[in-house]
Protein backbone atom coordinates (compact mmCIF):
# COMPACT_ATOMS: atom_id res chain seq x y z
CA UNK A 1 0.00 0.00 0.00
CA UNK A 2 2.53 2.58 0.92
CA UNK A 3 4.73 1.76 -2.39
CA UNK A 4 1.32 2.38 -4.35
CA UNK A 5 0.41 6.05 -2.40
CA UNK A 6 4.34 6.99 -2.90
CA UNK A 7 4.14 5.73 -6.78
CA UNK A 8 5.05 8.74 -9.23
CA UNK A 9 1.32 8.93 -10.37
CA UNK A 10 0.05 9.51 -7.24
CA UNK A 11 2.27 11.66 -5.72
CA UNK A 12 0.85 14.67 -8.86
CA UNK A 13 -2.48 13.88 -7.43
CA UNK A 14 -1.31 14.31 -3.65
CA UNK A 15 0.36 17.60 -4.87
CA UNK A 16 -2.74 18.66 -6.60
CA UNK A 17 -5.16 18.26 -4.40
CA UNK A 18 -3.29 20.16 -1.89
CA UNK A 19 -2.82 22.53 -3.90
CA UNK A 20 -6.15 22.73 -4.89
CA UNK A 21 -7.07 22.96 -0.77
CA UNK A 22 -5.06 25.59 -0.19
CA UNK A 23 -6.79 27.74 -2.92
CA UNK A 24 -10.11 27.09 -2.03
CA UNK A 25 -9.98 27.21 1.61
CA UNK A 26 -7.98 30.50 1.07
CA UNK A 27 -10.99 31.62 -1.54
CA UNK A 28 -13.61 30.73 1.48
CA UNK A 29 -11.91 32.75 3.83
CA UNK A 30 -11.54 35.79 1.77
CA UNK A 31 -15.15 35.24 0.74
CA UNK A 32 -16.20 35.15 4.55
CA UNK A 33 -13.62 38.49 5.19
CA UNK A 34 -16.08 39.89 2.68
CA UNK A 35 -19.27 39.03 4.49
CA UNK A 36 -18.15 40.14 7.91
CA UNK A 37 -16.65 42.95 6.76
CA UNK A 38 -20.21 44.34 4.70
CA UNK A 39 -21.51 44.30 8.12
CA UNK A 40 -19.13 47.08 9.92
CA UNK A 41 -20.02 50.54 9.99
CA UNK A 42 -18.30 52.87 7.75
CA UNK A 43 -18.00 56.44 7.24
CA UNK A 44 -20.93 57.97 5.44
CA UNK A 45 -20.89 60.62 3.19
CA UNK A 46 -19.65 63.88 4.64
CA UNK A 47 -20.91 66.49 2.79
CA UNK A 48 -19.75 70.26 3.12
CA UNK A 49 -21.46 72.48 5.88
CA UNK A 50 -24.92 74.47 5.70
CA UNK A 51 -26.54 76.62 7.41
CA UNK A 52 -28.14 75.35 10.72
CA UNK A 53 -31.38 76.90 10.74
CA UNK A 54 -31.82 74.02 7.52
CA UNK A 55 -31.64 71.12 9.46
CA UNK A 56 -32.61 72.00 13.20
CA UNK A 57 -35.70 72.92 13.41
CA UNK A 58 -37.96 74.33 16.24
CA UNK A 59 -39.86 71.38 17.59
CA UNK A 60 -39.50 68.70 15.08
CA UNK A 61 -36.82 65.62 16.16
CA UNK A 62 -33.52 65.45 14.08
CA UNK A 63 -33.65 62.80 11.51
CA UNK A 64 -30.81 60.02 11.46
CA UNK A 65 -29.18 60.99 8.38
CA UNK A 66 -28.52 64.92 9.92
CA UNK A 67 -27.11 63.64 13.31
CA UNK A 68 -23.26 64.91 12.84
CA UNK A 69 -23.39 66.92 9.66
CA UNK A 70 -21.15 69.80 9.78
CA UNK A 71 -22.96 72.89 10.26
CA UNK A 72 -22.62 77.00 10.70
CA UNK A 73 -24.27 79.47 12.78
CA UNK A 74 -24.09 82.63 12.42
CA UNK A 75 -25.21 85.08 15.42
CA UNK A 76 -24.97 86.08 19.31
CA UNK A 77 -24.11 84.43 21.74
CA UNK A 78 -26.46 85.17 25.19
CA UNK A 79 -23.88 84.58 28.01
CA UNK A 80 -26.89 85.28 31.15
CA UNK A 81 -28.43 81.85 29.75
CA UNK A 82 -25.06 79.90 29.68
CA UNK A 83 -25.35 76.39 31.38
CA UNK A 84 -22.86 74.12 32.10
CA UNK A 85 -23.31 69.85 31.57
CA UNK A 86 -22.08 68.41 34.39
CA UNK A 87 -20.30 65.13 34.38
CA UNK A 88 -19.05 65.30 30.89
CA UNK A 89 -15.84 64.22 29.13
CA UNK A 90 -14.39 66.35 26.31
CA UNK A 91 -16.35 63.07 24.17
CA UNK A 92 -19.81 63.66 23.05
CA UNK A 93 -19.58 59.79 23.14
CA UNK A 94 -18.78 59.43 26.08
CA UNK A 95 -21.19 58.47 28.63
CA UNK A 96 -22.27 61.02 31.37
CA UNK A 97 -23.95 61.18 34.59
CA UNK A 98 -22.52 59.43 37.29
CA UNK A 99 -20.49 57.54 35.34
CA UNK A 100 -18.38 60.77 34.76
CA UNK A 101 -18.75 62.21 37.51
CA UNK A 102 -16.28 65.01 38.53
CA UNK A 103 -14.71 64.75 35.12
CA UNK A 104 -15.69 67.82 33.64
CA UNK A 105 -18.51 70.19 31.99
CA UNK A 106 -19.71 70.98 28.68
CA UNK A 107 -19.95 74.72 28.45
CA UNK A 108 -23.60 74.97 26.27
CA UNK A 109 -23.79 78.39 25.40
CA UNK A 110 -27.24 79.76 23.10
CA UNK A 111 -26.88 81.34 20.26
CA UNK A 112 -29.45 84.02 18.99
CA UNK A 113 -30.01 83.10 14.92
CA UNK A 114 -31.00 86.51 13.15
CA UNK A 115 -34.66 84.92 13.56
CA UNK A 116 -34.94 85.27 17.09
CA UNK A 117 -34.38 81.59 17.54
CA UNK A 118 -31.72 80.00 20.02
CA UNK A 119 -29.76 77.08 18.83
CA UNK A 120 -27.85 75.36 21.55
CA UNK A 121 -23.96 75.37 21.26
CA UNK A 122 -21.24 73.26 23.10
CA UNK A 123 -18.47 75.83 22.92
CA UNK A 124 -15.82 73.23 24.53
CA UNK A 125 -14.83 71.52 27.44
CA UNK A 126 -13.80 72.52 30.80
CA UNK A 127 -12.18 70.55 33.94
CA UNK A 128 -13.66 72.97 36.03
CA UNK A 129 -16.67 74.72 36.89
CA UNK A 130 -14.98 77.99 37.85
CA UNK A 131 -12.46 78.12 34.82
CA UNK A 132 -12.44 81.67 33.10
CA UNK A 133 -12.27 80.24 30.04
CA UNK A 134 -15.76 78.92 30.14
CA UNK A 135 -17.51 82.45 31.06
CA UNK A 136 -15.48 84.09 28.60
CA UNK A 137 -17.98 84.10 26.42
CA UNK A 138 -17.63 86.09 22.90
CA UNK A 139 -18.88 89.16 22.25
CA UNK A 140 -20.77 90.60 19.16
CA UNK A 141 -21.60 88.85 16.29
CA UNK A 142 -19.84 85.16 15.76
CA UNK A 143 -20.10 82.41 13.27
CA UNK A 144 -19.57 79.22 14.70
CA UNK A 145 -19.02 76.04 12.67
CA UNK A 146 -19.27 72.24 14.32
CA UNK A 147 -21.43 69.07 13.49
CA UNK A 148 -24.69 68.59 15.10
CA UNK A 149 -25.74 66.46 17.50
CA UNK A 150 -29.64 65.33 18.49
CA UNK A 151 -31.10 66.19 21.81
CA UNK A 152 -30.19 63.32 25.13
CA UNK A 153 -33.24 62.72 26.75
CA UNK A 154 -33.29 63.74 30.67
CA UNK A 155 -33.32 59.62 31.43
CA UNK A 156 -30.10 59.15 29.37
CA UNK A 157 -28.11 59.08 32.22
CA UNK A 158 -27.87 57.97 35.53
CA UNK A 159 -28.26 61.06 37.48
CA UNK A 160 -26.83 62.41 40.83
CA UNK A 161 -29.14 61.64 43.99
CA UNK A 162 -28.58 64.65 45.50
CA UNK A 163 -29.04 66.92 42.00
CA UNK A 164 -26.65 69.80 40.87
CA UNK A 165 -25.92 73.24 42.03
CA UNK A 166 -28.19 76.09 39.60
CA UNK A 167 -26.89 77.00 36.41
CA UNK A 168 -26.12 73.26 35.50
CA UNK A 169 -28.23 70.39 33.81
CA UNK A 170 -27.18 66.59 33.15
CA UNK A 171 -28.21 66.56 30.02
CA UNK A 172 -28.31 68.66 26.41
CA UNK A 173 -32.33 68.15 26.18
CA UNK A 174 -34.54 70.37 24.16
CA UNK A 175 -37.65 69.88 26.72
CA UNK A 176 -35.32 70.88 29.64
CA UNK A 177 -33.77 73.93 28.06
CA UNK A 178 -37.41 75.59 26.99
CA UNK A 179 -37.87 75.15 30.74
CA UNK A 180 -35.13 76.99 31.28
CA UNK A 181 -34.87 79.57 28.58
CA UNK A 182 -38.54 80.48 29.15
CA UNK A 183 -40.26 82.36 26.57
CA UNK A 184 -37.69 81.41 23.70
CA UNK A 185 -37.77 79.03 20.67
CA UNK A 186 -35.04 76.38 20.71
CA UNK A 187 -34.06 74.83 18.22
CA UNK A 188 -33.86 71.30 18.66
CA UNK A 189 -30.60 69.18 19.38
CA UNK A 190 -27.14 70.86 19.71
CA UNK A 191 -24.09 72.04 18.12
CA UNK A 192 -20.80 70.86 18.93
CA UNK A 193 -18.36 73.53 18.15
CA UNK A 194 -14.96 73.06 15.99
CA UNK A 195 -12.51 74.39 16.96
CA UNK A 196 -13.64 75.44 20.35
CA UNK A 197 -14.49 78.86 21.78
CA UNK A 198 -11.77 80.51 22.91
CA UNK A 199 -8.80 78.35 25.15
CA UNK A 200 -11.74 75.55 26.17
CA UNK A 201 -10.78 71.99 25.29
CA UNK A 202 -12.38 70.23 22.03
CA UNK A 203 -15.38 68.13 22.57
CA UNK A 204 -14.08 64.90 20.49
CA UNK A 205 -16.97 64.15 17.55
CA UNK A 206 -16.76 61.76 15.14
CA UNK A 207 -17.82 62.17 11.24
CA UNK A 208 -21.18 60.36 10.66
CA UNK A 209 -21.06 56.54 10.17
CA UNK A 210 -23.95 53.96 8.88
CA UNK A 211 -24.04 50.55 9.69
CA UNK A 212 -23.29 48.11 7.45
CA UNK A 213 -25.76 45.63 5.45
CA UNK A 214 -24.40 41.68 5.26
CA UNK A 215 -24.04 40.63 2.14
CA UNK A 216 -25.23 37.15 3.13
CA UNK A 217 -24.27 35.89 -0.78
CA UNK A 218 -20.57 36.59 0.07
CA UNK A 219 -21.42 33.84 3.04
CA UNK A 220 -22.57 31.71 0.38
CA UNK A 221 -19.57 32.20 -1.99
CA UNK A 222 -17.54 31.04 0.82
CA UNK A 223 -19.50 27.66 2.02
CA UNK A 224 -19.57 26.63 -1.59
CA UNK A 225 -15.65 26.79 -1.64
CA UNK A 226 -15.31 25.26 1.50
CA UNK A 227 -17.74 22.37 -0.18
CA UNK A 228 -15.72 21.98 -3.02
CA UNK A 229 -12.43 21.52 -0.63
CA UNK A 230 -14.16 18.62 0.70
CA UNK A 231 -15.43 17.21 -2.59
CA UNK A 232 -11.43 17.74 -3.63
CA UNK A 233 -11.05 15.49 -0.24
CA UNK A 234 -13.34 12.60 -1.26
CA UNK A 235 -12.48 12.43 -4.86
CA UNK A 236 -8.91 11.99 -4.26
CA UNK A 237 -9.75 9.63 -1.29
CA UNK A 238 -11.82 7.95 -4.26
CA UNK A 239 -9.11 7.87 -6.54
CA UNK A 240 -6.32 6.76 -3.92
CA UNK A 241 -8.69 3.29 -2.68
CA UNK A 242 -9.78 2.72 -6.14
CA UNK A 243 -5.26 2.77 -7.05
CA UNK A 244 -4.42 0.79 -3.89
CA UNK A 245 -7.21 -1.71 -5.13
CA UNK A 246 -6.06 -2.66 -8.66
CA UNK A 247 -2.52 -2.91 -7.59
CA UNK A 248 -3.43 -5.55 -4.71
CA UNK A 249 -5.47 -7.37 -7.39
CA UNK A 250 -2.21 -7.37 -9.52
CA UNK A 251 0.12 -8.77 -6.71
CA UNK A 252 -2.77 -11.48 -6.39
CA UNK A 253 -3.12 -12.48 -9.70
CA UNK A 254 0.31 -14.53 -9.83
CA UNK A 255 -0.45 -15.92 -6.53
CA UNK A 256 -3.75 -17.03 -7.98
CA UNK A 257 -2.19 -18.09 -11.40
CA UNK A 258 0.63 -20.22 -9.76
CA UNK A 259 -1.84 -22.54 -7.10
CA UNK A 260 -3.87 -22.97 -9.97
Amino acid sequence: MLRTLLSPRLMGLHLLTIGVLVAFILLGRWQLGVFQDSGRPHAATDPGPVAVGTLAQVGPQLSGELVGRKVTAEGVYEAGRQLLVADRRADVDAPGGNVSRDRGYWVLTPLRLDDGTLMPVVRGWTAKADDPAASAVPQGRVTVAGRLRPQQGTDSVQRRAEGLPAGQVQTVSTGELVNLWSGQQVRTGFVVAQPPSGSLAQVKIDPPVVGGTLTWRNLAYAANWWIFAGFAVFMWFHFVRDAVRTDRDRAKSPEMALEG
